[in-house]
């Protein structure tokens, strides 16, 4: 396996078993990602799957950091939202900022995993430290320019590796048409009545 290339792929966040791939592997601790990962980067929202998984990862025992290299008020915003601790300004993939989360949250680098939409940043910084990394697929498209640009490499990189969790076959009628973002919350668990994490 690459430096780049993930050790799992998933859909959306609400697609990571939080029992399976999470706890049972002997994690405890996870650096999560914002924009794209957790936050809609065209209307800066939290999906309401997304929450409610992080609702049930906090009920299980699992201890988050987010991790993110964007430096605007926002992100310490969401952070206060979510009542979670942040290292903004993280300047990943460089091992600095993921050493200093997995000591904020007492974690070390065997009971910690990685989780964020970007093989450059999040996957690279990860298996630099000898972490295990998951690549999300994005939220949605848009994003900054520099990033979209690094989507091609990653496109290149997963070649047609398909993430797990995503529209199959009939889902795939079911979504036929739709806006990425929208096929993905078609094909996303139906939560209704779980704990909310906002």
């Amino acid at each position: 396996m690459t430096f780049l290339e993930p050790d799992r792929y998933f859909s959306r966040l609400s697609h990571v078993d939080i029992g399976r791939d999470i706890v049972g592997l002997g994690y405890a601790h996870v650096l999560l990602d914002i924009d794209n990962t957790i936050l809609t980067r065209d209307t800066h929202e939290v999906p309401r799957d997304v929450g409610v998984w992080l609702g049930r990862a906090r009920d299980a025992g699992i201890v988050f950091c987010l991790l993110s290299n964007n430096w605007h008020h926002g992100v310490y915003e969401l952070a206060e939202r979510l009542d979670l601790p942040i290292v903004a300004k993280a300047v990943k993939p460089l091992p600095p900022a993921f050493l200093y989360a997995l000591h904020k949250i007492g974690a070390n680098r065997k009971d910690a995993l990685v989780i964020g939409d970007q093989l450059v940043t999040d996957v690279f910084g990860a298996h630099l430290l000898g972490m295990r990394a998951y690549l999300l697929a994005p939220l949605v498209e848009q994003d900054l320019p520099h990033t979209l640009a690094l989507r091609t490499l990653e496109r290149a990189i997963m070649g047609g590796r398909k993430p797990e969790g995503a529209p199959t076959g009939a889902n795939m009628q079911g979504a036929e048409g739709l806006a990425p973002r929208a096929a993905q919350a078609a094909s996303a668990p139906d939560d209704a009545g779980c704990k909310e994490a906002l």
